[in-house]
């Protein structure tokens, strides 16, 4: 699946909810999505992981749709193929 078609896909299943529920409380969910992966990974369980990574990018894919940013569009923008600080493949930035 394609960046685009993901995104798409929320819209459809979840974009009425996320208008309902407004830009500040979805944002408070993508959070709390977070901490549930944090968790995961604290007690590392790769299954937990794996599920807990989908919905952080199901939530981003929601605030996505709420701001209207292309997240495919802004992925490249923002990763055009090379570390956006020092411009090389693979980043030579230091740690």
């Amino acid at each position: 699946m394609e960046i685009a078609e993901f995104q798409k896909l929320m819209y459809e299943l979840y974009a009425h909810n996320d208008r309902k529920r407004g830009n500040a409380a979805t944002m408070l969910w993508l959070v709390e999505e977070v901490g549930e992966l944090a968790e995961a990974i604290h007690r590392e369980e790769p299954e937990n992981i794996k599920e807990e990574l989908a919905d952080c990018f199901a939530w981003i894919g929601a605030l996505a749709n709420l701001y209207g940013v292309d997240l495919e569009e802004a992925f490249k923008a923002k990763y055009p193929g090379v570390c956006p600080t020092c411009g090389q493949k693979p980043c030579i930035c230091p740690d």
